[in-house]
This record gives structure tokens, sequence and C-alpha cells, in this order.
């Protein structure tokens, strides 16, 4: 390659020039032309045009890995340019710079650029006179390149590792100005001061990412090949390729043969394929023999710092080679902050190469790997290369000792710990592997399996489980079982609410305060979801004990403690249990805004699983039957009813026997409730009393039968159902008898009682009971408004016309804010005549009755066309709001939107609806029955 002087001429041709003579080299014509470009190649339009500016800056560097098309790139542009270009190829090891800059001239007369002979030839192979680049660089900058300058494409620069030569570059084309563009191809950085050319505006650049292949050129270039597959297909290769051109390539020509190109794109296995062939060869076999060795132990991670590979390797010196092998575009990604990690596919041919050449080797490694990453508290890693190398016990004390069980239930990591320790042996024993089992099955609402777990883990924690649950205040364990049970103490409240036990629950989490102190500083901080998941699990059990109050300040300590994704889904479910408080002490409004307001918690954070597909939905039923909207509540009913894919929150888990039904005591309940309350509403009183008896499992038994403690407000307001069911199936006596079950405690059950005793033709008992009733100070419209009504049917039977219209003005004022209207259905046909005498009917109009401004009187009605198009779920949200009179504004901020997306919708339903006002959408929608 290097040629010795030549007295008489030089690579110019000149007389009188002497120097190195590359044109005696066999390799001339292929260093000097542009390559062709294969019938299969894809023009990328996108890359062209950015290049077309390398012909307005000085530098450009096309800049990736191997194979990751970048001659090919440089070829097409520059064969579509119309215009010489001077192409290099810098294809041969240590290239000493007086053969290099040989080699340039050449290239450069190839093209047509008249370089004079004065400008000379290199006279050494190892040096170049600094007389020779002043004399190029001037003819460069002179008359012969104006306004065209020459353009010089060095390709495989990486080759070139004499610094002197990178200077030399940059030194002629500062001086050559604008007569020389020059374009740089190379797997490597190049030793050019690029930080000087960008700061200044002088350089274009394409980077690795920039020429991986997007998901639609890949479909291209694989229709190039004959490929025509489906979009998926293609997705998942680039995803595994990361758009890598040769891999691609390759995949293509190998897929072209299979009888099945889908199936082999969709299941190549990567270590036994030509990718494997051209990475090996052009990337892990180059490289030193140590380097080599680091690269197959670090490719069974993720990803990896200098501390965890020198961890695997035993060496110290991991950072300076994993740099140079970013710098080099070896297939190192930098992640940055000194994290690395492999292309996928060369991981994935790694790992199957490590078990050619050392195997058995991984699971040491990954046992490594997971004790470094533990120390320095990287959990979700340390677990998975716990269980990747068999040690469960190792990964499950991790889990626990991180007080990370929570995370099994908060809807982040869920999904995935459980299926990661869904793998788990049966021969993995110890306090912590039967924590994370108790967890797991608790989490999927298992009570069977579940709670053996829970009870073998609080033996081995405590010799037994009674043990621990004993301590007495001020004893607090000692050594190293403190996050362990805390843990513990979670899962039994977890296991305490499940079965409806108030009293374990409360000596759980007694446990759980005193052990609050024992775990290491600053570790309860990195868990919240903890603390709001004993919050919310404990403010549940007192719910269903019919301690609402003391409910409410759990549960309201629970929403109020810190924010953030981590804790979204016990929020939820602490707001879902608030509203349901509301709800049972007779404020629907409120119940509904703190109902949405759990709804909008884990939507605002994405996280997997329906929002909301429990408790919340139930509240917002009930309201619904409350404002006679019974079509929106059996709706409502139906997506509480869905089942969630996994476990993500409290009360979502469902039974076993039945999947629509929740494994959680307070919604069971609730859904029991408002689905007899809805089938008394419909008509169905057999069907109410069934429901009334509680959801049952297929087998017939009381689903709520095994809770260990009787829930007080819902025996009342199963009474209350079951009563309202014989009543309107003309069974007085039962109804009677079913009332004796109502707890005298609660005002809303009273006042209901009440009621079904007047309808039962029992005056005397109904005013016995609303005068011996202490309404709370919590108590809303929603029972003060029928214990109203109780007193104006009184009134009325009684045949004392003042006392009915003043308690049913009563009751028209307390329910028109909250739409109540159920009640005054639910009070027979005697009230109709009354409600059309003044002043009631003014307190009536617009919402209960017709005869207002926005209903047409009787007989001027147009008949009713049918709806233009369906409203869709939101639209019918902003409807029922607006029918309650709420503004703009008020509407936005109930549903947590923006009054612009109001505005929209309102939009949709006046064109949907065929009207221009709000009044008209209203009576349209009322007479549609969509209210």
């Amino acid at each position: 390659m290097e040629q010795g002087p030549v007295p008489e001429s030089g690579p110019g041709g000149g007389p009188g020039c002497s120097g190195v003579d590359p044109r005696g080299d066999p390799f001339l014509r292929t260093r000097y032309a542009i390559p062709p470009r294969p019938v299969t190649f894809l023009r990328r339009e996108r890359l062209t045009r950015h290049l077309d500016r390398a012909l307005t800056t000085p530098l450009t560097i096309v800049n990736g890995a191997a194979g990751a098309g970048k001659t090919l790139l440089v070829a097409d542009w520059a064969a579509g340019l119309g215009r010489p270009v001077a192409w290099f190829t810098t294809d041969a090891e240590e290239l000493r710079p007086g053969v290099f800059w040989a080699y340039v001239l050449q290239a450069l007369r190839a093209a047509g650029v008249p370089v004079p002979a004065a400008v000379g030839s290199p006279a050494d192979p190892g040096r170049v006179d600094e007389a020779l680049l002043n004399r190029l660089a001037a003819e460069l900058s002179g008359p012969m390149t104006a306004g065209r300058p020459a353009i010089l494409v060095l390709d495989e620069f990486d080759r070139v590792a004499a610094p002197d030569t990178a200077a030399q570059l940059d030194f002629v084309l500062r001086h050559a100005g604008p007569g020389l563009r020059l374009v740089v191809a190379s797997r490597t950085e190049p030793l050019l001061p690029l930080h000087r050319y960008r700061a200044a505006g002088e350089l274009t650049e394409i980077r690795d990412a920039e020429l991986a292949f997007t998901a639609r050129e890949a479909g291209e270039l694989l229709g190039r090949h004959g490929l025509s597959l489906p979009a998926a297909v293609t997705d998942a290769l680039v995803d595994r390729t990361r758009g890598w051109a040769a891999g691609l390539r390759l995949c293509a020509l190998a897929a072209r043969e299979s009888p099945d190109p889908e199936t082999y794109l969709k299941e190549f296995e990567a270590g036994q394929s030509t990718v494997a062939d051209f990475l090996l060869a052009e990337v892990l076999d180059i490289q030193p023999p140590g380097t080599q060795d680091l690269l197959l132990r670090v490719s069974v991670l993720e990803r990896f710092c200098p501390g965890l590979a020198n961890a695997l390797t035993g060496r110290s010196d991991a950072g300076a080679v994993l740099a140079s092998l970013h710098h080099r575009n070896a297939f190192v990604q930098h992640l940055g902050h000194s994290w690395y990690r492999l292309h996928p596919l060369f991981g994935e041919i790694l790992r199957a190469h490590l078990e050619v050449r050392r195997p058995g080797l991984a699971p040491e490694l990954h046992r490594r790997a997971a004790r470094w990453l533990k120390a320095a508290g990287f959990l979700p890693e340390t677990l998975v290369h716990g269980a990747a190398a068999g040690d469960w016990e190792f990964a499950a004390d991790a889990l626990v000792g991180d007080l990370a069980v929570g995370q099994l239930f908060t809807g982040l990591r869920s999904a995935g710990l459980g299926d990661l320790f869904s793998r788990m042996p049966s021969g993995a024993t110890g306090p912590a592997p039967e924590l994370v089992r108790a967890a797991r099955d608790l989490a999927r609402g298992d009570l069977e399996r579940g709670p053996v777990h829970l009870e073998r883990a609080g033996k081995l924690l405590a010799g037994d489980a009674g043990d621990v649950l004993g301590r007495e205040g001020g004893e607090s364990p000692e050594g190293d079982r403190e996050a362990a049970l805390l843990c513990w103490a979670l899962l039994e409240v977890f296991a305490a609410r499940l079965t409806g036990a108030p009293a374990r629950a409360e000596r759980a989490v007694r446990l759980a305060g005193e052990l609050r102190g024992a775990v290491p500083v600053g570790l309860l901080d990195r868990h919240p979801e903890l603390t709001a998941l004993l919050l919310a699990h404990l403010g549940s059990t007192r719910l269903w004990a019919g301690r609402f109050e003391d409910a409410r300040t759990v549960l309201t300590a629970a929403v109020a403690g810190p924010g953030g994704a981590s804790t979204a889904l016990p929020r939820e479910d602490a707001l879902a249990q608030l509203a349901l408080i509301d709800q049972l002490n007779g404020w629907p409004g409120r119940a509904e805004h703190k109902a949405s307001q759990a709804l909008a918690e884990t939507a605002r954070y994405s996280l997997p699983g329906p929002p909301g597909t429990g408790l919340e939905r139930l509240v917002l039923a009930a309201v619904a039957v409350d404002r006679d909207e019974l079509d929106r509540a059996r709706e409502l009913l139906d997506e509480a009813a869905t089942p969630a894919p996994a476990a993500h929150a409290p009360h979502a888990p469902a039974d076993p026997a039945d999947p629509c039904v929740p494994a959680d005591p307070v919604a069971r309940a609730a859904r029991a409730v408002v689905t007899a309350r809805l089938l008394l509403a419909r008509g169905k009183p057999h069907a109410a009393l069934r429901a009334a008896d509680g959801t049952t499992r297929p087998d017939g038994t009381a689903a709520l039968a095994a809770a260990e403690a009787s829930s007080p407000w819902l025996r009342g307001h199963a009474a209350l159902a079951t009563a309202a069911a014989h009543l309107a199936g003309g069974r007085p006596d039962a109804a009677a008898e079913a009332l004796r079950e109502v707890p005298l405690d609660q005002p809303a059950c009273v006042v209901e009682a009440a009621r079904m005793q007047l309808a039962a033709g029992r005056p005397k008992a109904a005013a016995g009971l609303l005068d011996a009733l202490r309404c709370a100070s919590r108590t809303g419209p929603g029972v003060s408004v029928r214990a109203a009504l109780v007193r104006a049917r009184s009134g009325h039977l009684a045949g004392d016309p003042a006392t009915a219209h003043r308690w049913l003005t009563v009751a028209l004022r307390g329910a028109r804010h909250e739409h109540l209207r159920r009640p005054f259905v639910e009070a027979g046909p005697w009230i109709g005549p009354l409600l059309d005498t003044d002043p009631l009917r003014g307190l009536a109009a617009g919402w209960l009755v017709t005869g207002s401004a926005d209903v047409p009187p009787p007989g001027a009605e147009e008949p009713v066309k049918e709806l233009l198009e369906e409203l869709s779920g939101r639209e019918r949200d902003v409807l029922r709001r607006l029918a309650r009179m709420m503004t703009t504004e008020e509407i936005a901020a109930d549903l947590y939107v923006s009054v612009n997306t109001v505005k929209t919708h309102l939009r949709n339903i006046y064109r949907k609806l065929d009207v221009n006002r709000r009044a008209d959408a209203v009576r349209r929608a009322r007479a549609l029955r969509l209210l």
C-alpha cells in the first residue's frame, strides 16, 4: 500500500514531482469509487434531505455502528447530486499520514478536481510536509472551486488512528474555506474538533439514532425483499432490532428463504442467525479477550454501570472499557449518568454465545448482579436478577425488607411483581416467601390460600401469629424482623378487611404503629403506599362496623397523604369509601363529587386497568337511583361488575367463585343494597328481595355470611330493602317483621322505616320513630327530605293540608339542589295534586314535574323525534349536570375537565338533540327518557 519515492512523477502525473504513489494499489478503483447500492436499497428521503445540508457546512459527520447504513446512505446521496464527488474508503489499518494524503490527493484528482502538480505529493509515508497542506488549502480556496466547492467523502474514517492526520485534515478544511466540503462516515467519533464546528454552526450531523429505520421505512424495506407482512410483525421487528439497518436486511433475507416468513420474523433465534454471524465477526471478535469477556458477562443485564460491570467481571477498569466501546459505536449505548445498555439484538446474541463459551455461568452472574443492585438500592432489578438466579429466598427477602410488599396492590408494578413471584417454587421457605405468597393471593382476592400463607408467615416470625398480635404498647420487636412484621401487619389488615373483621384490623394497626419507629429511617418515606394502604384498609373495616366518623378520620388522612402514582390507588379507594359514607348519611351531591374524584385519581396516572371499577361506581349508581335516573344506575352497576384484569385496587379483586362480585365485603354490601333499590324502582320486588338477602354465589350460599363481624349499616339497609320488597308484594306482616332488624341509631334507616310503617297503615308507629329520631349533624338532604315527606304524608292522611303543605315545602327545598326525585316517586300518587298548587308548583318546576318554563304546557308537545346520534357517556354526564342547572364552570369543576371541553360537549349535545338552548336540551332529553 505504501509506495517509495518516485522521482519522475506523483499522483498528479506531473513532471518533477516525487512522493508516495497510490496508483499501483490493486484496490485503487474500489477505494475511489462510490459504492453501488443493492437492488433492495431503500432511499430514505428524510436522511438525504438532511445530508443536503452538507453542501452548506464545511464538515458533515455520519456516525453510527457497524451495519447502520452509513456508507450506502452517503453513496446514494452522492450519486444523486449530479456532480463529481471525491470518494476515498479508508479501509486499511494504520493508514499513516503520508499515505493518507497521497490517497486524498488522488481521490480529488480522480473526481476531476483540478489539483495542480505544483501542490506536490508526500515524500514520506509516515509524515506530510506542512507546506504541501498549505498549497492544497490555497488551491481549494482559489478560483478553481469558486462557487462550486469540492466535495470529499472519507468513508470508514474510524480506521484512521493517527491524531496527526485528523489535525492536518482540520487545518486543510479550515483554510480551504468555502472551497471544500468534507463528509466523514465513521463508526467512532472522529478526532476532529467537532465542538468548534458545532458552536459555529458549521457542522451537519447524522447519528446512530437518526440512521435507525422507522416502522414505515422498515415495512418498505421488507417489501423490497418481496415480503408483505402485518404492521404488528414489522413493529416488533423494528423494536427488536432498534431499526438497525443491517439487522433488518439480514432478517429480511433469511425470512425470504423461510416457508413462513411471518413466523420466522416473530420467533427467530438471534443467536443462531446470520445477524449473529455479522455481529460476532464485526463487533465481538475484533475486541481484546478481556473486553469480549466483559461484553458476554454484562449481556445478562438490562442496563449496567462500571461498578456493576466490575462486580460481574472482577476487574476494576470497566468504566474506561465501556466508554471506549460506546465511543466506537460497538453496540453499547450510553443512557446517561454512567449507565449503559447493549443493543437488544446484540444482547440476545451475546447471551446465547455466553451459554456456548461459559455454560452454567449465567445464574452466578445474575446472583452477583442481584447482590450488587440490592446494596445500591435498585430494588426492581434486584428482584429480577434474584429470580433469574433461582434465589427466591433472596428475592422475597429483598422485597419484604424494603417494605415494598404494598406494590403488589398499587397498580404501578403489581402485575409485574405478581407474574415474577408466580414462578416462585414451593420449596422456597421462610417468612419472606410466605409473606409474598400471602400478598399475591390476597391481591387476587383468594381468601382460601392467602390467609393460610399469612398465618404461616406469622408463626415463622413470632412462633405464633397470636403472639405477634398480643404485643402490648411500648414493646417493640428487635432484630431483623421489623420490616417483615410491618409487612405482615399490612397484610393482616387487608385480610381483616376482606373477611369483615374490624377488631382484627385494629390489633394489626396497633402493631404497625409500634413498628414504625423500629424500621430504618427513611424506609417508610420511600414507600408512602404502605401507610396509605393501611389507612384505607382500616377505614374500610370501620365503615363495615358502622363507625362512620372513625372511618372518615383515617380515610381522610389517606387522601391527604403524599400524592403521586404510588398512592393513587389507595387514595382512590379512600375517596370511594368517603363517597359511600356521604351517600349513607344522605349527601348524594357530596358522594357524587368524591366518587368522581376517585375515578379521576387513577386515570390521572394512566395506571393499568380501568380506574374505578368498584365502589365509586356503586356509589354513583346509588346517587342515580336517588335522582330516578334508573337507566344510568343500571349502566353504572354493569360497569362496576366488570372485573379488572388484575388486582389493582383493594375493592377490585373478585370472588374466585364469581369474578363479577367484589371480594371486599363493603363493596359487596353496597352492590347488594343498590341492586335491591334499583329492582324495587323497576317494580321487581321478588328480584329485589333476593338481592337484599346478600350477594349470593352460584351455589346459593350468602357471600357476605363469611364476614367475622356483622355490619350494622348493611343489616339496616338490607332489612329496609327486604321490608320494601314485602310491602310491594302485598305482605305487610312480613314487612313489619323485617323492620324489626332496622337499627335505631342510623337516621337514614329510621326515616325509611317510618316511611314503610306509614305505607303499611301504621301512622302512630311512623310518628313514634320520627319523634324519637335524633338527627345527626352530618345527616343530609337524602335523609331530611324523606323525613319531611313522611310527615307531609302523615298530615295528608290526618286531613291537615297545612301540615302537608308545610312539610312538602321543606322536602322540595331540600331536594331541589340535589335533584332527589326518587323520594317523591316513592311517596305515591297522593303527592301529585299537592304539587299542582302554589307555591309548590314553582318549587317543583323544571326538575320534578312538567309545566315549567322549559316544559311546554299540556297539549302543546310536539311529536318526539329520534336522536340524530347517540350521546357519549361524557355527554350524558354533562347533560345530567345541565338538568341540575349547574353553570358551565361548575360542570367543568365537577367533572375535572376544562371549561372549553364542557363547551365542546354542549355543542355536541345541542347538535345531537337538535336544539339550540340549554332548557330545550333538558326538555328534549326528558322526552327521550335520557334523564
